[in-house]
């Protein structure tokens, strides 16, 4: 059996390397990226000092006295201060505010995220009259300036009975925070794989078991990272509690701080505002630092598929 070899290509086909490579131009590509490299280190380390910075000084202001923040405000506590924090929370009522926060972000936080998993299954899963109607009024609701709704809202609650209850607070959080919960979901839950679903549903499983039981978990990332942020947004809400929760038995956390920086008048209590704020600040960070990896996978899930 004879084979045939194929036919060199002719020398004006034939480009030598050395032709094709510029001289030098591989040395002045990895100079230019290592400059952009310093470049965007520099950047990031500034940034990092600006958001570093001020949390580091309120927590050294919170061990100090009032004296030394005013007059020393930039050097470290000469000792620990302890009593700071046990005043802001004994006799700035701290620990109720604390409390009252608690109940009320956790049990907004359940709901939204039960509501919202539920409503964004529905609208990615499932085709139906109206979808996109429904979509883009949750979005819609996104655009919608809180400030807007606040009297009306405000008459609405009062005619409910719901003003200045802790469950009414937890309901307007809920419904407060549903629009980017359902955004963000709708979009997660459209990247997960049917075919797990489909199976659950062949085994016999209702759609009530396979949503609870298989997209669900699933779906933890997700679930993780916007519980996340409504936790950041509702932990720190000030506007709909100042305009709906008048009572001072019910003040949340916003409200306790505002109350401590004006109760004293014309002498502040500076050293028990900062230990007030920096406990306000703990759970946040704590949240953030314990589920990081959790909200970077819950954020890059969709990216690739």
């Amino acid at each position: 059996m004879k084979t045939t070899d194929t036919p060199p290509a002719p020398a004006a086909d034939r480009v030598p390397v050395s032709t094709v490579t510029v001289p030098g131009g591989k040395k002045e590509k990895s100079s230019e990226g290592s400059v952009l490299n310093v470049f965007s280190h520099g950047v990031l380390i500034i940034w990092a000092i600006l958001v570093v910075m001020p949390l580091l000084w309120a927590v050294m202001a919170s061990f100090k006295t009032d004296d030394s923040i005013l007059s020393t405000p930039w050097a470290l506590p000469d000792k620990l201060h302890f009593e700071n924090w046990s005043r802001a929370w004994s006799q700035a009522h701290m620990s109720d505010y604390f409390f009252n926060t608690i109940v009320v972000v956790g049990g907004s936080l359940i709901g939204t995220l039960l509501l919202g998993s539920m409503a964004a299954y529905v609208l990615a899963r499932f085709d139906f009259p109206g979808n996109r109607f429904l979509y883009f009024l949750f979005i819609g609701g996104m655009s919608f300036p809180i400030i807007l709704a606040l009297v009306p809202l405000f008459f609405v609650m009062n005619n409910m009975g719901l003003l200045n209850t802790v469950h009414g607070l937890i309901l307007v959080y809920i419904a407060y925070s549903l629009p980017f919960t359902v955004f963000f979901l709708t979009s997660f839950f459209r990247t997960l794989p049917t075919s797990v679903a489909e199976a659950a549903m062949l085994d016999g499983a209702s759609h009530t078991r396979t949503f609870f039981q298989v997209m669900l978990p699933m779906a933890k990332p997700g679930l993780i990272s916007v519980g996340i942020f409504n936790f950041l947004g509702q932990w720190n809400q000030y506007m709909l509690p100042t305009v709906l929760n008048t009572e001072p038995d019910h003040r949340v956390l916003s409200q306790g701080l505002v109350e401590l920086a004006t109760s004293q008048g014309y002498k502040g209590d500076w050293s028990g505002l900062f230990a007030g704020l920096v406990m306000a600040m703990l759970p946040v960070l704590a949240a953030y630092i314990v589920f990081q990896r959790q909200v970077v996978a819950g954020l890059t899930a969709g990216a690739v598929k």
